[in-house]
């Protein structure tokens, strides 16, 4: 394990703690290849500092420190081990899982220590003199082997407000003990903005240490927090990557770094690699198998989503008016929704993202934003079918439907049989180029056995279809009716390997709507790949 550079000075140190805060959210199990992968992004976007575990704690820990020794130059980041301060009663020198920590190879080391009294005294079951000179103790000896020394004041903000003096002792003793930054933690995360600048102040003026902050998102207030705390005078952010951490989560690492780049003026990152944050939080988003969130601020595919006419129209004249900043910034992109609140320049801005020109036909724009309404009140939806509307877009200014191939009919049957299976076929019968084709097939599911029944039928004529894969279908009955007889809007999510799209459809019945979604798909899909209309 090497580290070239860091990215930034020694003055301000942004420090990531998603392979060990953020991988104790329900629902995360890194392996250690995992672990691996996110370090890599994360060096790669140029966080100072990489926590990536507790050695000794247990086996995937340990081997993940002893395979990055070996596997990762860091160019940006320094690796961080995290261990707690020495048991009661011993010594550093001798105590087993300190020994863990230097075993690790980590530079760096972070300590977790306790703050409040009544921790000290129910949880370590020691004196309050005994827990300082554990801190002061483990710190003395980490440093005296050549280690750089953080220190987690765990249970800080709560402890203050138990006992502000014993509080601000162990805060006193770690930096005079030879820790670098004393990290004050919002451990159960019920802080708010105001009081975590207020006692920042009060700490650093009292003790004269360098601070940082550690705060979990309990209400809402973990990144308003993490900067209330920088406003105070903290030099060190303590984040995960899209927030994970135990509970409802930590800290965001994204809207931390993007606010402190943008908002305040700081250079805490390489040049250039705030450019790459979306592209970083969705990666790290799929190992480890999350969806990433569409609304997260700045990196969300929603983040700069505009559907309502009276922002499309001021966007047209300067997307700043509506735009707190330039989405390239962080990698992200604008987007316009339509849906029945679409007005005239929503319509424009659409087509230019979409690359159909409308020229200045302000009657052709008219008639699409009324064929929208008309649809969307029939409860289709265009601002999560993008592929669709593109469709129906182009269908009005080329004159009619583009088509590479039409329906004669279908059919599905579920076949329910006495062992309690049931079996799936479809036929299909079209025309393409022509030719009359009549294709069945067999599937898991009468969609899917439609689905391959429109791919038999036609990948001899459009050998380009080969590509396509059915990545997400989704099922909504919508309001106004009940039951069976509720009428039903389906999305279909497809992909051919090197970008996705989707469509929809509505009828009463399931499998009707899901196949017009699916004739949506595969005309798409032959757009996309640039074949010319059979008619």
């Amino acid at each position: 394990m090497t580290t070239k550079a860091n990215a930034t000075d020694d003055s301000f140190h942004v420090f990531d703690t998603t392979l060990r805060d953020g991988a104790q959210r329900e629902g995360i199990n890194l392996t250690v290849a995992d672990k691996l992968t996110i370090a890599r992004h994360l060096d790669t976007f140029g966080v100072g500092y990489i926590e990536g575990g507790w050695p000794g704690a247990n086996p995937r820990d340990t081997e993940f420190f002893a395979r990055a020794q070996k596997e990762i130059t860091f160019e940006n980041a320094q690796l961080v081990a995290f261990g707690a301060t020495r048991r009661a009663g011993g010594s550093a020198a001798d105590d087993p899982q300190v020994k863990a920590l230097l075993n690790s190879g980590a530079p760096v080391i972070t300590l977790v220590a306790k703050s409040h009294d009544r921790h000290v005294e129910l949880a370590l079951r020691t004196t309050l003199e005994e827990n300082l000179e554990m801190v002061r103790d483990t710190v003395s000896h980490l440093r005296e082997q050549g280690r750089r020394v953080f220190v987690d004041c765990e249970h800080f903000f709560d402890g203050y407000r138990a006992n502000a003096a014993y509080a601000k002792s162990v805060v006193r003793t770690a930096h005079e003990a030879g820790a670098e930054v004393v990290i004050l933690c919002d451990t159960n995360g019920g802080m708010l903005p105001a009081q975590v600048q207020a006692v920042v102040a009060t700490v650093i003026a009292d003790t004269g240490a360098r601070l940082g902050i550690h705060a979990q998102d309990d209400t809402g207030c973990a990144v308003a927090n993490t900067l209330a705390a920088v406003d105070a005078g903290a030099t060190h952010v303590q984040c995960t990557a899209n927030g994970y951490g135990e509970r409802v989560g930590n800290a965001n690492l994204f809207p931390v770094v993007a606010a402190l780049e943008l908002k305040y003026g700081m250079k805490v990152l390489p040049e250039g690699a705030l450019a790459e944050m979306t592209r970083i939080s969705h990666a790290i988003a799929e190992v480890v198998n999350l969806t990433p969130s569409t609304h997260q601020p700045y990196v969300g595919v929603s983040a700069f989503a505009h559907k309502a006419g009276l922002h499309a129209s001021a966007i047209k004249v300067d997307p700043d008016l509506y735009q707190h900043i330039d989405p390239e910034l962080v990698g992200n992109t604008m987007r316009m929704l339509v849906s029945d609140m679409a007005g005239r320049a929503s319509i424009e801005l659409k087509g230019k993202e979409l690359g159909v020109d409308l020229g200045d036909d302000r009657a052709l724009v008219g008639r699409v934003v009324e064929r929208v309404k008309e649809r969307e009140l029939q409860g289709y939806t265009y601002e999560a079918a993008d592929a669709s509307f593109e469709l129906l877009l182009r269908g009005e200014v080329e004159g009619r439907a583009r088509r590479y191939f039409r329906t004669e009919s279908w059919r599905a049957i579920v076949e329910d049989r006495p062992d309690g299976t049931h079996a799936n076929e479809a036929t299909v019968k079209l025309w393409a180029k022509g030719e009359r084709i009549v294709a069945t097939a067999e599937g898991n599911g009468p969609v899917n056995a439609l689905d391959r029944a429109l791919r038999v039928a036609l990948e001899r004529i459009y050998p380009q279809l080969a590509k396509l894969e059915l990545i997400d279908y989704k099922v909504r009955i919508l309001e106004g009716r009940t039951g069976t007889e509720s009428t039903t809007r389906v999305l279909i999510t497809t992909g051919d390997g090197t970008g996705d799209w989707a469509t929809v459809g509505v009828a009463e019945n399931v499998i009707a709507a899901s196949w017009q979604a699916l004739e949506d798909a595969y005309t798409y899909g032959l757009l996309r790949a640039g074949v010319e209309p059979a008619e």
